[in-house]
């Protein structure tokens, strides 16, 4: 449906000249986003894709976050480019006084939302092992790369975005497990190896011909690679109670996610890392359900129980390995 394109976009776009100084392109919103505005354009170069950062996100709680973040998505992007070519979108221009971006526009007949393939009930543990890899090698490489921690010096964004709506939000609603949630704030905030994402959904990554390709890079920081990987496994074990009939095939592919990413480990002891991943998980699995950004898909309270339940216990008892975590789920939903 098209949409109103407000001024200070367009103006924005004729000053990156993607669109003529007296043309007005055909602007759609689309949705699935809580943290920016978003339109495809159809201008006379062609469809391109343009984002907005929000000031305060589209979700129930107060949610506020700088808007500044735009500028270090371009940023992740770009270096992500340069390690991993395919695995982001071309950018062809930024604003930072309007705080958005230009990006290629990502035709869903030849790029499938990864989400909407698991909503389905298709969950390719090869697709993980590739979404693993390409996270490994940006990892692998910007951690080679420790000049840029001066370009993503993004603590305080991070922690208004990430750690306080996350993890100090559920802590508040769990305040018996808020001493064991506080330290894992902590120790992610105080890890840093590289460029981290931030935001590894499966409603930020698209499936095309050259593999995964990765989106909304709004969380960019450098910090804890063990973030990323945490908060993509957490999503495949919340969605075996989504599309409960690929639960196997869901826990393949967090297996298979695993093991594509942690053959790039080379900064650290890779059973250094695992062992943040899997102490981090529970955190991110709690707050799913009880922080500022619940799942949509999970409304049976009997399902939110279960999620309650498991995350408290393995807050309480950690586990080291993934292994034994995702092994423990598997009993817990009768797989």
């Amino acid at each position: 449906m098209s949409s109103h394109l407000p001024v200070e976009v367009l103006d924005a776009l004729r000053r990156m000249k993607l669109v003529g100084a007296g043309e007005i392109p055909v602007a759609t919103a689309l949705t699935g986003g809580v943290a920016s505005d978003i339109w495809r354009i159809d201008s006379a170069r062609g469809a391109f894709c343009v984002k907005r950062a929000l000031a305060r996100l589209k979700v129930a709680a107060e949610w506020l976050a700088p808007v500044e973040r735009n500028v270090f998505e371009v940023a992740w992007f770009r270096e992500a480019r340069a390690e991993v070519p395919s695995a982001v979108p071309e950018l062809l221009g930024h604003d930072a006084e309007a705080g958005l971006f230009a990006m290629a526009w990502l035709d869903p007949s030849s790029h499938r939302l990864w989400k909407a393939d698991l909503a389905a009930g298709v969950a390719d543990p090869a697709v993980a092992w590739a979404v693993g890899d390409r996270l490994g090698r940006i990892h692998a490489g910007t951690a080679a790369r420790p000049e840029l921690a001066v370009d993503f010096a993004t603590d305080a964004i991070f922690h208004a975005i990430r750690l306080e709506p996350y993890l100090e939000a559920a802590a508040r609603a769990h305040p018996d497990r808020a001493d064991v949630l506080a330290a894992l704030v902590a120790r992610t905030a105080e890890t840093r190896w590289c460029l981290v994402h931030g935001d590894v959904s499966p409603k930020n990554i698209q499936i095309g011909p050259d593999g995964p390709v990765l989106l909304d890079a709004e969380c960019a920081w450098w910090g804890d690679p063990a973030f990323d990987v945490a908060f993509c496994l957490n999503h495949l074990l919340l969605k075996t109670l989504w599309v409960p009939g690929v639960a196997s095939d869901l826990l393949a592919s967090f297996d298979a996610l695993w093991t594509g990413y942690r053959s790039h480990v080379d900064w650290e002891p890779v059973d250094t890392v695992e062992a943040r991943v899997a102490t981090l998980l529970p955190g991110l699995f709690l707050a799913r359900i009880d922080g500022k950004s619940p799942v949509e898909y999970l409304t049976d309270e009997t399902d939110r129980n279960r999620v309650r339940n498991a995350a408290r216990a393995w807050l309480a008892s950690p586990f080291e390995r993934l292994a034994d975590l995702r092994a423990d789920w598997t009993r817990e939903i009768g797989g």
